[in-house]
C-alpha cells in the first residue's frame, strides 16, 4: 500500500470537522489524571455496574470505583511486574500474569489469591477468562499459549506453534471454543480447543501488539506496527483493509458496546476512533505521553487511557435526559423475568408475556409438564424426548434446548442415541434452522451432533438424507444473505449518487453569479 502522509492528514482533518459525531466524543470531558507506580500497561472495566476499572501498573493491580473514581482496592501480591489484569464476565474474579512466569486468579472482593498456575517458563503478558467462566488462557514470552482449568488448577491445552513472544490475545465471546493470540513472529493464530490445534494463521507483516475480535466473531483486528489490519474470519482470515492513520506503533485496541466504533491507542500520543463500516477515522484525541492501553466502559460513559509516563487519564461523558430515558427503556425491554423467580410473579396475573418469549410451558391444572419433571430429576435425554413428542411447539422445544445449554447438559441429552431416537432431533433442526429466533440455539445443537456422531452418520440412510436436506437449506439461506448484501450495496451506491446530484450547483444560479 502506498504511503500518503499529506493526503491522510488532510482527510483526517476534513472528517473531524465534517462528521456530526465529533460532538459525541467531545463530551468526554474533565479528564481525571492519576499517577501510578509505573507504566500503565493494561486497563479494563468490569462488565458489571458500576463498571469498576482495574489498572495494571508495576507490581500491583489498582481497582477504581466506577462511580466515584476513587481507589477502591489494591492487589499487591506480586513479586515482579504484573500484566494484563482482567475481570471475569460476572465481575467477581480477576486474573493477571507477571514476570515471575505465574498466572494468578484473585477474589475481586477479598483480594485473596484463589489459584496460581505454574507452567510458563518466561513472563506472562496476556491473561483472559474464557466465556465458560472455568477456564483461563494465557500467553507468554516462552512462545506458548496455555488454557488453564480453574477447579483442577492444571493446563488443559498447550499450543506451541508461535516462534516468538506472545504479547496479545482475546476470546471469541460467541464461541467458547475459539481464542486468538498475537505474537512478535508477525502472526495472529486462531486456536480451536475442540481440535486442540491452530485452525487459522494470519501473517500481518509486523510484530502484533494487540488483537481484537469484533462482536459476532466475523472480523479480527490486529495492531501491527503503525497500522490496524482487519481480517474476515468467515473467509478463512482473508485480508479486508488497513487503517493506517498512526505514525508510530499501535499498542491497544477496544470497541464501544455497539460494535460500531473501534478505538486505537498508539505511541504517537494519540487515540483515534474509526467507523468500522466505512473504515475511516472519525475522531482523534491527543495525550501528553505515548499511549499503552485504552478501555471504554460497557455503557460508553467512561474512557480510560494509560500512558508510559505512569499516568492514566479517565474521562467521563455527560449523558442527557433523553439518552437516559432511552437506555432505561432498552434495559426494561431486554429484561425478561424467568419462570419461578420473584420478578416473574410480580408481573401480575394479567400479564401474559410476549408471543415470542422463550419459556418452558407449564400446565397449572396437571402440575409440571412431563419434560419439566425430567429436567427436575436431571434426566436430560428423557426431557428432550418428551418435548419432541406430542407435537410440541417449536418455541417450547427451543426453550428446553436453551435450558440444556445453560445447564451444560446438551451433550448428555444427545449422547448415546440410536437411529430411531436421533431422527426426531435432526428433523427438528432441519425444520427450524432458518428461523431467525432459533438459529443461534440450533447451530449449537448441530455442532454437538456432529461432534458426537460425525463418524457414524453415513451408516444411516435416513439420517444421511436429513443431513443432505439440512445442507441444502443452509446453502439456500447463505445464498439469500449474499443476495441481500449485494442489494444493500446497490442501494447504498444509488443513495450516494442521489446525494451527489443534489449537491451539484444549478446551471442558472452559476450563470447568474458569473
Amino acid at each position: 500500500m502506498d504511503f500518503k502522509p499529506l493526503g491522510a492528514t488532510k482527510q483526517a482533518r476534513s472528517v473531524k470537522r465534517a462528521l456530526p459525531e465529533a460532538g459525541y466524543w467531545k463530551r468526554f470531558q474533565s479528564p481525571v489524571l492519576v499517577k501510578e507506580y509505573g507504566m500503565v500497561t493494561s486497563l479494563e472495566f468490569s462488565p458489571i455496574k458500576p463498571h469498576d476499572l482495574v489498572v495494571t501498573a508495576s507490581l500491583r493491580l489498582q481497582i477504581y470505583n466506577g462511580r466515584t473514581n476513587q481507589l477502591k482496592k489494591a492487589i499487591t501480591r506480586f513479586s515482579s511486574p504484573a500484566h494484563s489484569g482482567s475481570f471475569r464476565s460476572d465481575g467477581k474474579l480477576i486474573v493477571a500474569g507477571d514476570d515471575s512466569n505465574l498466572v494468578q486468579v484473585f477474589d475481586g472482593n477479598s483480594r485473596a489469591i484463589l489459584r496460581t498456575f505454574k507452567g510458563h517458563s518466561d513472563p506472562v503478558h496476556i491473561t483472559r477468562f474464557l466465556p465458560n467462566k472455568v477456564h483461563v488462557f494465557s500467553g507468554s514470552d516462552d512462545k506458548t499459549v496455555r488454557v488453564w482449568d480453574i477447579p483442577s488448577q492444571s493446563a488443559v491445552h498447550t499450543f506451541e506453534e508461535h516462534t516468538d513472544y506472545v504479547r496479545s490475545g482475546c476470546v471469541f465471546a460467541n464461541n467458547p471454543n475459539l481464542i486468538a493470540s498475537g505474537s512478535y513472529d508477525h502472526t495472529v493464530k486462531i486456536w480451536d480447543l475442540r481440535a486442540n490445534s491452530c485452525v487459522t494463521s494470519i501473517d500481518t507483516g509486523a510484530p502484533v501488539e494487540n488483537v481484537l475480535v469484533f462482536p459476532g466473531g466475523g472480523i479480527v483486528a490486529a495492531a501491527s506496527g503503525p497500522n490496524v489490519h482487519l481480517y474476515d474470519m468467515l473467509m478463512g482470515g482473508k485480508y479486508l483493509t488497513t487503517m493506517g492513520n498512526h505514525e508510530k506503533t499501535v499498542t491497544s485496541l477496544c470497541m464501544d458496546s455497539s460494535g460500531g466504533r473501534l478505538l486505537a491507542g498508539s505511541l504517537d500520543h494519540h487515540v483515534k476512533i474509526y467507523d468500522v463500516q466505512s473504515f475511516k477515522m472519525v475522531f482523534n484525541i491527543s495525550y501528553t505521553a505515548p499511549v499503552l492501553s485504552v478501555a471504554l466502559s460497557p455503557d460508553n460513559t467512561m474512557l480510560a487511557v494509560g500512558m508510559t509516563s505512569g499516568v492514566f487519564s479517565l474521562r467521563k461523558r455527560t449523558v442527557g435526559v433523553k439518552e437516559q430515558a432511552e437506555e432505561v427503556a432498552a434495559q426494561q425491554a431486554k429484561r425478561l423475568p424467568r419462570a419461578g423467580t420473584t420478578a416473574f410473579f410480580l408481573r401480575g396475573s394479567a400479564n401474559k408475556g410476549a408471543d415470542d418469549d422463550l419459556r418452558i410451558e407449564q400446565k397449572r391444572r396437571k402440575g409440571l409438564a412431563d419434560y419439566d419433571q425430567f429436567l427436575r430429576k436431571f434426566e436430560y435425554a428423557r426431557a428432550l424426548d418428551a418435548v419432541l413428542s406430542n407435537n410440541r411447539t417449536g418455541l417450547t422445544v427451543v426453550s428446553l434446548l436453551q435450558e440444556l445449554i445453560h445447564r451444560d447438559g446438551l451433550n448428555t441429552a444427545l449422547a448415546g442415541r440410536d437411529e430411531l431416537s436421533l431422527d426426531p432431533v435432526v428433523r427438528f433442526v432441519v425444520k427450524f434452522i432458518d428461523h431467525p429466533r432459533y438459529t443461534g440455539v440450533l447451530i449449537k445443537v448441530t455442532e454437538v451432533l456432529l461432534d458426537i456422531y460425525g463418524d457414524l452418520l453415513h451408516q444411516s440412510g435416513r439420517i444421511a438424507e436429513l443431513l443432505a436436506r439440512l445442507r441444502a437449506k443452509v446453502r439456500l439461506e447463505l445464498r439469500l444473505q449474499q443476495d441481500l448484501t449485494m442489494l444493500l450495496g446497490s442501494m447504498e451506491m444509488l443513495m450516494s449518487a442521489c446525494e451527489i446530484s443534489h449537491t451539484k450547483p444549478v446551471g442558472g444560479e452559476h450563470d447568474a453569479t458569473a
